[in-house]
């Protein structure tokens, strides 16, 4: 029942992943015969920068932080993965070692797929090289983006613009991060997210709800504060 329980979550990884999602059962077999799972605790690392690459891992249930650290050791988060999500892609292409950090922020589940293996699957099956490859450039596009943002926004446009984008049109944003994970990936540090978000309330643009929950009252002031009219 173990290894039952074992094959399920490798299939469900495979099936829940983007790039797979054109195969058939006998293709997905396949890539599952090369991934094993592997369980995190809550604060453990999957990778490290540095680690050796070479293994795309791909998250069956849970969270997961990706960061860089600088000399200082002060943290810059990249993204937060969530299930049906890949993550370590870039060592497949690259002899280097790996530069993010990986860090568990719940009980995650990952499906290891021996990187070798996968590349030999992409010269057969050249659906899921280009797969990646989209998805890489998605992320590229998104890391210019926010180089851009950086460089160029106030404070005030980047904090309206990442409130219009967690909140997918709707009227409540949960956050899936903490406010300090939150500010580190839009360049700032978390008393200055804290001190905007505080002036945002105050000018009836939003409501803090919690630590975790923030409802939007007054979406077309935060689209005139970020540019957008």
């Amino acid at each position: 029942m173990k290894g039952c329980h074992h094959q399920k979550r490798q299939n469900g990884c495979i099936e829940s992943v983007p790039i797979f999602a054109s195969m058939n059962h006998d293709e997905m077999l396949e890539i599952a015969h090369i991934a094993s799972s592997r369980t995190f605790e809550k604060g453990e690392t999957i990778y490290g920068a540095g680690d050796e690459g070479g293994t795309l891992f791909v998250l069956y249930s849970g969270r997961i932080k990706i960061s860089r650290f600088n000399v200082n050791g002060k943290e810059q988060v990249i993204r937060i993965v969530g299930p049906g999500e890949f993550i370590g892609e870039l060592s497949l292409f690259s002899s280097l070692p790996l530069t993010d950090h990986a860090q568990a922020l719940e009980t995650s589940t990952v499906c290891v797929l021996e990187g070798a293996r996968l590349k030999e699957l992409m010269t057969k099956y050249a659906s899921i090289a280009f797969k990646i490859l989209d998805e890489l450039s998605r992320r590229l596009e998104k890391a210019e983006n926010l180089i851009e943002n950086i460089s160029l926004s106030t404070v005030t446009q980047r904090v309206a613009q990442v409130l219009l984008e967690l909140s997918e049109e709707q009227n409540e944003i949960l956050l899936n991060m903490t406010k300090g994970d939150l500010a580190s990936q839009i360049g700032m540090t978390q008393e200055t997210l804290s001190r905007k978000l505080g002036a945002f309330q105050e000018e009836g643009l939003i409501e803090l709800v919690g630590h975790k929950r923030i409802r939007i009252k007054n979406r077309q002031g935060l689209e005139k504060l970020n540019g957008n009219s």
